[in-house]
């Protein structure tokens, strides 16, 4: 038998699993099925592999259950606010079904989390079905954030240049992991209730909450810049751009998706959604993956409203390094259109979507 991963076991350690506070609640009491049956056929009626959280999880966990069901985590608001946008009421159902086939499977419950990985990796047990409060990152979070944020991180990407991009600066010296700054609160919804997107609301976590004192710390840390600016415009090293992905089926039926080649870059783009939270003029800004045709497999022009939201918006990229080549002098950044998002930098099709973000006016030194 070849060597199998972790999560493509199916063990249950009578002795860490049994003395676990989950363990002692039973099989059934999660799984269902009948404990007071003699015979294996019964035994098994209603029984399910995986427990609906809201009347397992919720006995004892009420107030999180309650929140993560309403979370961006578990209803995938930010997608449909995104294609809400550029839909109309007549293509939503088209979409709908897109979504389903394609994207529904990147919603979290409990368990996929707490006790076993993410469906949409395939599943499986992190750990002899032992529970994690802080769930493995590596096998958790990466799963459904992997393609961009696992690999600027980690520092794994390569310019076409063949240079590695450092890893984020938390991450390498420092260690840290993604529940250093996203929050249990965060990730179940407490601290998002009512929001659209993940930029919408407070901004959590902010990079004041562990440098709080930021003036005088840095001769660029003037007054005007740390109100101008977000703090990934002068610390963010180069963060991958995905710009399309055409979601079909093949000829059997199975639901995939082919994306576009992507690249490396700093954009700085305007700022064009200004909230309390996010007050600044100038932040960096990423291509998301969408063009107009991103489902024309379910039918034509499913996105007609396509220029009311721009492609390239305001990120939050996690390359963090105090040292970059946008702050290694005021000329790196003043009057250099090489790290703005200027309309020679944008397709034709999507000039119109990016007016508000798109650069005219270069900052110079006077401003």
């Amino acid at each position: 038998m070849p060597q199998l991963e972790v999560w493509e076991k199916v063990f249950v350690s009578n002795e860490e699993f049994l003395g676990d506070t989950h363990g002692s609640l039973g099989c059934a009491a999660c799984h269902g099925g009948d404990v007071a049956a003699t015979e294996m056929d019964t035994a098994h009626d209603g029984m399910t592999a995986r427990p609906d959280e809201a009347t397992t999880c919720a006995s004892c966990h009420p107030e999180t259950v309650e929140h993560s069901a309403s979370s961006l985590h578990s209803t995938l608001d930010g997608y449909w606010t995104a294609l809400g946008s550029r839909a109309s009421n007549e293509t939503v159902p088209a979409l709908m079904e897109a979504f389903d086939n394609h994207c529904a499977s990147c919603h979290t419950t409990c368990g996929q989390c707490h006790v076993s990985r993410p469906a949409s990796t395939g599943g499986g047990l992190l750990s002899g079905h032992e529970f994690k409060a802080t769930p493995p990152m590596n096998t958790t979070c990466v799963g459904c954030h992997g393609s961009r944020v696992d690999s600027e991180f980690k520092g794994r990407n390569v310019l076409e240049s063949g240079v590695a991009i450092p890893a984020d600066v938390h991450y390498n010296p420092n260690g840290m992991a993604c529940f250093t700054c996203h929050s249990g609160d965060q990730m179940h919804g407490t601290s998002e209730m009512d929001v659209n997107h993940r930029y919408d609301g407070d901004l959590v976590p902010a990079c004041t909450d562990c440098h709080p004192d930021r003036e005088g710390t840095n001769v660029q840390h003037t007054e005007g810049h740390l109100e101008e600016l977000s703090c990934q415009v002068c610390h963010a090293a180069e963060y991958k751009n995905c710009f399309s992905c055409h979601v079909q089926k093949s000829d059997s039926g199975v639901p995939y998706f082919q994306t576009a080649p992507s690249t490396l870059d700093v954009l700085i783009g305007q700022n064009w959604d200004k909230t309390e939270a996010r007050p600044w003029s100038w932040v960096v800004v990423r291509h998301v993956p969408i063009d107009p045709d991103s489902f024309s497999y379910y039918g034509e022009n499913l996105l007609p409203n396509f220029d009311n939201r721009p492609t390239w918006m305001y990120a939050t990229p996690h390359t963090i390094q105090k040292n970059t080549a946008q702050n290694a002098s005021c000329t790196a950044c003043h009057g250099n259109p090489d790290v703005f998002l200027t309309a020679d930098k944008v397709s034709p099709e999507e000039l119109a979507a990016n007016e508000p973000v798109i650069v005219e006016q270069l900052p110079s030194m006077g401003g």
